[in-house]
């Protein structure tokens, strides 16, 4: 098991693919063999982002996405034929960055996690911590982001504090137990397929 403890000020910032806005850009991964750091070279990004104004999402072929309200209410994802409802915050909606969606805001501003990936070489899932409790966890990458003040959990017996919005990386080559101890922890989960 490998842990690394990211602050806000590792974090780094970069623009929408549409220009629309910024991502607060927690953790990520690229193609080995790739020259540039760009879109087409993503694996996987894990970032924050406030949505202020209603507006469209970029487009990402091949990309798929999970997403969580973690600050604010009331927004809702309009895509032609269907919508996907983050009213309430922690709740994760799964789409495709095919999608043409626009968001619609039914209470104001509101901040995201977006969890990204190629499709086809990484697998992802996206969920909130709120109860006290054992959980497995499988080999992986895992992000535990602590998006609505500290939080502290257990990894193995080992226990970690993450202040807000700073999060613990974990990497692990076979399975282990992660308990959350106290507070609320976003989890973002990679795992490397392809």
């Amino acid at each position: 098991m490998k842990t690394t403890l990211l602050t806000s000020e590792d974090y780094t910032r970069s623009p929408w693919k549409n220009g629309g806005g910024i991502f607060t850009d927690i953790a990520d991964a690229h193609r080995t063999d790739a020259a540039v750091k760009d879109w087409d070279s993503l694996l996987w990004r894990f970032a924050a982002t406030p949505i202020v104004a209603p507006g469209p999402f970029s487009h990402m072929p091949g990309i798929d996405r999970l997403q969580m309200v973690v600050g604010g209410r009331g927004l809702v994802l309009k895509a032609p034929g269907q919508q996907f409802d983050e009213r309430e915050p922690f709740t994760t909606v799964r789409f495709t960055g095919e999608h043409e969606i626009v968001t619609e805001l039914e209470a104001g501003p509101v901040e995201v996690v977006n969890l990204m990936a190629r499709r086809g070489a990484v697998e992802i899932e996206l969920g909130a911590l709120r109860e006290p409790g054992e959980r497995p966890l499988p080999a992986g990458t895992h992000l535990l982001y602590a998006a609505r003040g500290d939080c502290s959990i257990r990894l193995d017996g080992e226990n970690f504090e993450i202040s807000h919005e700073n999060t613990l990386k974990v990497e692990l080559t076979g399975a282990s137990t992660l308990a959350l101890v106290s507070g609320l922890a976003v989890l973002g989960s990679i795992k490397i397929v392809a």
